[in-house]
Formats: structure tokens, C-alpha cells, sequence
């Protein structure tokens, strides 16, 4: 996850199973270039169409997937991914985090503070020729401050703005209730507001929270056009040669999902992927000795940790959900952290590749960066775990489970994990020994990315492994902690992940968001984070580093940045900027990948699909790939 906010990204079941029979319903894009499979039993990940000489950058989809392509409602990393190359956004952001030109070629702040100018670019074109003016970015903007349906995923980046307006076509206005620092972060690639183009989403404006946004190609603007995308399959992408940031290096692109992290390497092996970002450990050292390919670290831009459900209800205070009551009570959530041994996850969990967690924000960004002072830090220590529930009135059964004196229920909690994340496996294992010896049961329950997503938003959970990933302005991460994050009593426009309202928090909230000063306003977001770490409803395990492979014979540019005494990268702006200056590192090879010989190949789950043309037809053989789960 980079780019200036946050998303939740988490490794999710990324493909669908295939039987021992045909597989129903698939169709494929037409011109799919062939990939020869490797002697492991893995094969080429899809290719795009392309003519006589043309280069296509092949990668790994995000493990979170795509949840949907309508950028409204969007939560998850691999949708945010093709937004940043489909859809334009104000500003950029460059190697330091720092705002750039997009649309916006120039902007200046009122005296007052209130009012932001951006002069935007004239001449440029949605990809179906009609020109992008000030009015696309002005009715986006205003769509979300308006709609709650609108402002689902970004509403707490517009909750200040006044008014937004386009006096011309290359003018818009951005008025503040109040001073405002973040402005030129609110519209940034990746994770900030997309600016959708007004004459193609106007009409959907009714009926939004149904609309999936999947004709093709997606009218956009962006270093790449959408031209095919496959749920749980494959996106694929042709270059925009007239990107006013630069064309990209790469003619055509395929983000390529595959069933586990392991297949994905498998085929980086063999030459059939160019650029995996997101590997464990594991598979880190295993590659390190390669002399083909390229592995980075970059600091930890976002936290693994694990959610309690104290109290879910809605903006009114109404109840639901199915969450322990035990769980309100400040002691249990207390002794769960005290019974967490956060150095042994670091070491076991992630190979001491990560940073034991603490504040809520990641080290990616020292600027933001908190932790406990001295003496307040909450230690590994079973007994003193035991004793405070012990004091509590939490006395254990004859099976060892402790009661709930209030509600006489044990305490039996349910822990969800991802179905594929090998940290959340490890993690839930250790946590599940030591919580049983202060007396919490846990019952671990494995679910997929969407499933665990759905009942996080219905309350019908006890306890969550997530994570989420920020860029350099903390603003839509720490705002998933506010109020106004709590869903609606219909069930819409909540984005929050552990229902945590404060009343403390929120005003602080607002003050570090109208705080201009930096230094004033990382005090502000300490003070925050202190709220958070003392409440134990978000409990951060690691801050993990991020782990990227890059063949060295395929593609050069994509890792952006340098490193530092410790040969850490910085956080990257892959799906951005990585993409767009990724050149191909020999045409040979390239031509060597997407030869013919009359047949092509193409990842579906972890399985290659051998696809044998004839007669206009479409004839399917599987061969088995690795579908282990990472």
C-alpha cells in the first residue's frame, strides 16, 4: 500500500479453484500471447496483446484483490492500484512524499487559509477524446462531501471542505471550514480522491452503491488505460503514450492475481513475471542468492495487528452485531495485550524482517512515528495478565476458561485470519497459546478477504487480524478511528475497523488536521496515538518490512528511490510511479516471452490454461500449478 493514505491490504484468496472437469465460463482475451510453462509445473503469467515488437510488463496483482473498480467504494489495495493508473488526481506525489503537479500544474492558499486555487492543465483528454476540465474534479469532490453512498471510502478527506467550485475550465476552488494543512494531499495516485470524468459517472450518481464500473476500456486518464479485467484473474492495461507525466516504458501492462505467493514466485523464477511486490520471508532469502533477480526491502509503510470488536454500533448508538460483551470491559482488552510477545511475532512470525508495533503509524514515516514513553509501554507479562482479570472478577471454570461475571458467558472469543496470509496463520497460532494461559479460549476462524470484510462492517466478530497501509499524510488512516467512521443505521457509509469512538481523539482529529506547523501537528497525532495504544483496540503486532523481487534481465526502473546505510528502500509508489518508469531491461528477452507457436497460456488460481486456437474456437487444457496458500 503507499501514496499519501490508507488502505486495508491484506493478502486475500486471490483466484478460484478449478475441479478435474472443463472450467465453466472462462473466456479469454482475445490475442493472448503465449508463456511457456517451467519445468516446476508453474507457467507464464498472462500477457497483453500486442504487435510486432511491443513490451508488456507482467506482475503481480495486489493479495487483497480488487473488492470493486467503482472508485467510491473501494477499500482494498489491488483496486486502488488500477485506480492509480486509470484515473488522473490532482496532485502526485514524489519520491519524498511531497505533493507534485498532475492535473493540477500550479496552486496557491488565501491568507486566510481557507481557500485553495489549483490552475489546472489545459488540453488534456479523457481517453474517449472528450477534454478534462476543473468541472470533473469539481463534481467528484462535491459528489462525496454530499453523498454518503459518494463517501465511503474518502468522506473523511472532504469533511472540511466547504465548497468546491469551477469557475473555468482550468480554475477550481477549494473553500475550508477551517484552515486546512492536507489539502494538497486529499487528490493523490493510489489512495487519495480519484477524479472520475463527470460525463461518464453522472448518470450512475443514483444508483452508485450498485454501480461496478466494468465496461471496457474504463474511460480514464492516466499513465495506463483498463481494457480488460477478469475478477480474481487478471487486469490488463495499454500504455497512454501521451501521459503528460511521461509514457510509460512498457507498451502494455498485466497485473496477473494468482492463488498463492508461492505460485507468483514460481513463475517470477522462470521468467514469466517481471516484478513481485509483497513476498514473506521465506521466499525472500530463498531468492536473495539468484543472480537473475533484484530483492529489495523498503520500510514498513503500514501495521499488522489484531481488532477488537468493544463495542459495535452505529453513528446513533444503536447496537449490532455479535461481538463478546466482555470485550468492553478495558481489563480484557488489557490483559489481551499483555499476554502478546511482540518480539517473539518479529523474530518467528516475520523472520526479524519488522519492527515490533507500537504507535499506529508506520515507521515509513519517522515524521509521524510515536511510541510509549518510558515505563508506559505494555510489557509481554502472563501473570500480570492473569491477576488483572483475576481482580476483575474473571474467575476460571473447571476447563480452565475464565467467566464474564457480568454476563456469565466464558470467554470464548473468535479470532478471524485471512484464509492466505502466512503472518496471520503464525500470529494466531502463538496467540492462541498464550491467551489460553490466562484463561481466553480462542477459536480461530479462517476466511477469506471479502468474508471477513463483510463482517467486520456487521459487527458479527469478536477479534480480527488486519492491516493497513498509509502514505505520508496520516489523515485518512487516523480517521478510521473517528466517529464519524461508525456506519449509518441502514448499514452504509462505515468505514471503520474496530468501532472505536472518542470523543478526545475526534478533536484532536480536527485540530491536526487545521495545524500548519509540522512539528505541532506530529505532537497532535502522538497525543493520538497515545489515545489508541491506551484503549487496546487496536493492537499493533509489527510494523513488517515490505519485500519486492524484480527480475534484473526483464525490467529495470521499477524500484524507485535509494537506499539507505541499511539498504532499506524507501516506501514505494509502485503501482504509480514504479510502473509507469519501468523500461524493459533487453527487447530480446521480451520477444523470447511472447513468440507464438500457434497456442497460449494464461494463471488462473495458480492453474496455467493452455489455450489452443482452431477454428475460432477455444479449447481449454489445465496443467496443474502450485496452489498451496501462502
Amino acid at each position: 500500500m503507499g501514496t499519501s493514505n490508507s488502505r486495508r491490504g491484506r493478502s486475500a484468496l486471490a483466484a478460484c479453484a478449478l475441479s478435474g472437469t472443463l472450467l465453466a465460463g472462462v473466456t479469454l482475451p482475445a490475442g493472448t500471447a503465449t508463456a511457456t510453462a517451467s519445468s516446476s509445473g508453474s507457467a507464464a503469467a498472462a500477457s497483453a496483446p500486442s504487435g510486432q515488437g511491443e513490451t508488456t510488463l507482467r506482475v503481480k496483482m495486489s493479495g487483497s484483490g480488487v473488492d470493486t473498480l467503482n472508485p467510491f467504494l473501494a477499500f482494498f489495495d489491488g483496486a486502488y492500484d488500477v485506480f492509480a493508473g486509470v484515473y488522473p488526481t490532482l496532485n502526485s506525489l514524489d519520491e519524498q512524499g511531497s505533493p507534485g503537479p498532475y492535473l493540477a500544474e500550479s496552486w496557491t492558499q488565501s491568507d486566510d487559509k481557507l481557500t485553495w486555487t489549483f490552475t489546472l492543465r489545459d488540453g488534456l483528454k479523457w481517453s474517449d477524446g472528450t477534454p478534462i476540465t476543473a468541472e470533473d474534479a469539481a463534481w467528484t469532490l462535491n459528489l462525496i462531501m454530499t453523498d454518503a453512498v459518494a463517501g465511503t471510502a474518502n468522506g473523511s478527506l472532504v469533511s472540511n471542505f466547504e465548497s468546491v467550485t469551477a469557475p473555468d475550465a482550468t480554475t477550481l476552488v477549494i473553500k475550508t471550514k477551517e484552515p486546512q494543512a492536507n489539502v494538497t494531499y486529499v487528490s493523490v495516485p493510489r489512495s487519495g480522491i480519484p477524479i472520475v470524468p463527470k460525463h461518464i459517472w453522472e448518470s450512475q450518481a443514483k444508483n452508485l452503491k450498485d454501480y461496478k464500473n466494468d465496461t471496457f476500456p474504463l474511460v480514464g486518464y492516466g499513465p495506463w488505460t483498463l481494457t480488460d479485467y477478469k475478477p480474481e484473474q487478471y487486469a490488463k492495461f495499454d500504455a497512454n503514450k501521451d501521459f503528460v507525466l511521461g509514457k510509460p516504458g512498457f507498451d502494455h501492462m498485466v497485473q496477473q492475481s494468482f492463488k498463492s505467493v508461492d505460485a507468483a514466485v514460481a513463475a517470477l523464477r522462470s521468467g514469466q513475471l517481471d516484478y513481485i511486490h509483497g513476498i514473506n520471508p521465506t521466499q525472500f532469502k530463498a531468492l536473495q542468492a539468484d543472480k537473475n533477480l533484484q530483492t529489495i526491502q523498503e520500510v514498513g509503510n503500514g501495521w499488522t495487528g489484531l481488532e477488537i470488536n468493544y463495542n459495535a454500533r452505529t453513528r446513533t448508538g444503536k447496537k449490532i452485531g455479535t461481538g463478546h460483551p466482555a470485550l468492553g470491559d478495558p481489563v480484557v482488552r488489557h490483559a489481551i495485550a499483555l499476554a502478546t510477545d511482540r518480539k517473539t511475532l518479529v523474530a518467528k512470525v516475520r523472520d526479524g524482517l519488522a519492527v515490533e508495533g507500537a504507535g499506529y503509524l508506520p515507521p515509513a514515516w519517522p515524521q509521524w512515528t510515536w511510541k510509549p514513553a518510558p515505563g508506559e509501554e505494555t510489557p509481554f507479562d502472563l501473570d500480570q495478565a492473569n491477576k488483572i482479570l483475576e481482580d476483575a472478577g474473571y474467575t476460571k471454570g473447571g476447563d480452565g476458561v475464565r467467566v464474564d461475571p457480568k454476563s456469565g458467558k466464558p470467554l470464548e472469543l473468535r479470532l478471524g485470519i485471512h484464509a492466505d496470509d502466512t503472518d496471520d496463520a503464525g500470529i494466531s497460532n502463538y496467540l492462541k497459546g498464550w491467551l489460553e494461559t490466562v484463561g481466553i479460549k480462542l477459536k480461530i476462524q479462517t476466511l477469506s478477504m471479502s468474508a471477513l470484510n463483510s463482517d467486520l462492517a456487521k459487527g458479527d466478530w469478536d477479534l480480527l487480524m488486519d492491516g493497513w497501509t498509509t502514505g505520508p499524510d496520516p489523515t485518512f488512516l487516523l480517521g478510521i478511528q473517528t466517529c464519524a467512521a461508525l456506519p449509518k443505521d441502514d448499514g452504509t457509509a462505515g468505514n471503520t475497523d474496530s468501532f472505536f469512538c472518542d470523543e478526545k481523539y475526534d478533536e484532536l482529529f480536527n485540530k491536526q488536521r487545521t495545524t500548519f506547523d509540522q512539528a505541532e501537528r506530529a505532537k497532535i497525532v502522538g497525543e493520538m496515538q497515545s489515545i489508541l495504544y491506551k484503549a487496546d483496540v487496536n493492537q499493533m503486532h509489527f510494523n513488517h518490512n515490505m519485500l519486492d523481487v524484480a527480475r534484473t534481465d526483464t525490467v529495470t526502473g521499477v524500484v524507485t528511490g535509494q537506499p539507505d546505510a541499511q539498504g532499506m528502500y524507501p516506501a514505494q509508489s509502485y503501482a504509480f510511479w514504479g510502473y509507469l518508469k519501468a523500461t524493459p531491461a533487453t527487447a530480446k528477452v521480451t520477444a523470447a516471452k511472447e513468440e507464438s507457436g500457434g497456442g497460449s497460456a494464461l494463471w488462473i488460481g495458480g492453474v496455467v490454461l493452455l489455450v489452443i486456437l482452431a477454428g475460432g474456437g477455444i479449447a481449454l487444457k489445465r496443467r496443474s500449478g502450485a496452489d498451496d496458500r501462502e
